[in-house]
Parts: structure tokens; sequence; C-alpha cells
């Protein structure tokens, strides 16, 4: 679980405006954290299957956000990819 300060910073890297909370860099950047977490979770928890379901759904997820915002504005994509350390 992200904590709410850490949400907040999250937010403020890559947001578009100011009151951006829905955009999709921000939802991206927010469920690559809570990826990273839970990654670091299982790494402890290794038969955590109900927790693993969770980590698959969250990337199917994050990739479809992605696919959104490629076919959007490619440029934003790969700009938040490079942010973020993800693979194109």
């Amino acid at each position: 679980m992200i904590s709410k300060i850490k949400k907040q910073k999250l937010i403020k890297e890559v947001a578009v405006h100011d009151k951006d909370t829905g955009s999709p860099e921000v939802q991206i950047s927010i469920l690559s954290k809570r990826i990273e977490e839970l990654s670091k979770h299982l790494k402890t928890h290794a038969k955590d299957n109900h927790s693993r379901r969770g980590l698959l759904a969250m990337v199917a997820d994050r990739q479809v956000h992605m696919k959104y915002l490629e076919k959007k504005s490619p440029k934003r994509a790969s700009a938040l990819a490079k942010k973020l350390g993800l693979k194109k």
C-alpha cells in the first residue's frame, strides 16, 4: 500500500496540470509504484498466490494505460517510460 504522502509526491512528479489526478501519466506512475512494492513483498513471501494474481492484474492494467497513451501521444508515452524506467 502506498502512503498518502508518497502518492501525492508521485502525482506532483508526473502531473500534466495542478489538479491532475486521473491522467494516464499519473495512473501509470501510481501503478508502477504499487507493482514495485508488491514485487518486493512477493520476493519474501513466494507462496502468496493471491497477491501474485493482483500483481499480474496491475501489470496488465498498466500495459493498457501505456497503449492508450502511446496511441494518443507517443511523445508523452516515451517521456513517461524513460522517467519511470519502463521498457518499450
